[in-house]
């Protein structure tokens, strides 16, 4: 009989299942239950999209492509990335398309992360970054956000958390779970305490494209930071375009050459027939984008409204698309209003705590769903409040 302790990796093995996915596989086999859980947008890939993919197959574009993409592909993101967020990036040498924006997280933290180096990651936020700087050797250290500062890091909080062995800050706004947006002059502050030293930035900019008050800002942007930023993004979000599987980082050369040594042995190159569709979404999915965007805002202020009128406190969130709702007056754990609202009202929402630990006392509702689906939800959450 294998003793399969003594062959599995200690690092695997200290490595927790993801919060969200243990509370969404209780969902499996339940019927008639309105789910607010999904973190993609339920639109489908606009039809331009899939129809440069389509021919992409109908021409025999089935081979494998340069392990960083496409030539055309990294010089329509070098251009959007001008376009519309005036950063400059060189296509040859400062742009790798990966598998999802998950891989290029992975790649940025194995490429920085020596055994022993600290990763500064502020919570509540997107769960890969603790178990993928584990794997790496890191050790994360864990900065909880408050609610009071709207879930946004500050530079007090930054500068109490940096030790000789801190290698890596990960920026991630816009946030998931919490919808939380930093401005320019917040990340100013910041920068300001980063300059002048050797800590990497590690900014998952996944969501944006998805904001409401005002155009994003990314901190790479700001004077000296471009050298210590790798930027992590991709299509899913703004393209709906989750299953196809595509993102991209942007970093210095002297980065992204590491960055690519990993991809080159681990994955050899992003889908051929995704990297056709994504350069159609870059040319002409411009609108897409905005019409998806004032989607979202108008299901953003319904859900925020809803819950208000349930007597349930949430900030309004200015990005991304979900809201961190405040449910830790209720005398219920995170877990158990989500569990007890699961089975009594029908309705599926995520324990702030699948987030990290200072998550308790909030859960993360989506409003990836059409205004139906959240008006129907509202009203079952508001009876159970009620009952409660």
């Amino acid at each position: 009989m294998m003793d399969y302790s003594k062959i599995l990796s200690d690092r695997a093995l200290s490595l927790q299942p993801s919060g969200i996915r243990k509370f969404f596989d209780i969902l499996d086999d339940m019927k008639d239950v309105v789910s607010l859980t999904v973190g993609q947008p339920d639109f489908v890939t606009p039809w331009h999209i899939r129809e440069a993919a389509i021919e992409s197959l109908e021409k025999g574009r089935t081979y494998y492509t340069s392990n960083a993409g496409l030539t055309p592909l990294r010089e329509e993101i070098s251009a959007y990335m001008k376009r519309r967020f005036d950063l400059s990036y060189g296509a040859n040498d400062e742009i790798l398309v990966t598998v999802g924006g998950s891989e290029a997280i992975d790649l940025a933290i194995r490429a920085c992360v020596n055994v022993g180096d600290e990763v500064i990651i502020p919570q509540p936020s997107f769960v890969c970054y603790g178990p993928i700087t584990t794997m790496a050797g890191g050790t994360p250290v864990i900065i909880p956000l408050k609610a009071e500062n709207k879930f946004k890091l500050t530079a007090s909080e930054l500068r109490a958390a940096i030790t000789p062995k801190t290698k890596m800050l990960v920026l991630p706004f816009p946030n998931n779970p919490t919808g939380a947006v930093m401005t320019l002059d917040e990340l100013e502050e910041i920068a300001e305490v980063l300059r002048g030293t050797d800590i990497i930035v590690l900014s998952d900019e996944i969501y944006a494209e998805l904001t409401y008050n005002g155009a994003h800002a990314s901190i790479a942007s700001l004077e000296g930071m471009r050298e210590r930023t790798i930027i992590a993004s991709g299509f899913s979000k703004a393209y709906a375009m989750t299953g196809w599987r595509l993102g991209y980082t942007l970093a210095p050369r002297e980065i992204t050459a590491q960055m690519f040594k990993i991809h080159q042995y681990a994955i050899m190159c992003a889908p051929t027939v995704s990297q056709f569709a994504a350069i159609e979404a870059l040319k002409a999915g411009d609108g897409d984008i905005e019409y998806m965007k004032g989607e979202y805002d108008k299901r953003r202020r319904l859900i925020v409204k809803g819950l208000e009128d349930a007597g349930i406190e949430c900030f309004e969130p200015e990005g991304a698309f979900y809201v961190f709702a405040n449910v830790g007056k209720f005398g219920l754990t995170s877990e158990e209003f989500c569990t007890r609202l699961l089975y009594e009202a029908g309705v599926a929402i995520v324990p702030g705590t699948a987030f990290g630990e200072c998550g308790e006392g909030f859960a993360r509702i989506s409003y990836a769903y059409s205004t139906k689906h959240i008006s129907l939800a509202i009203e079952k959450i508001k009876s159970f409040v009620e009952n409660l």
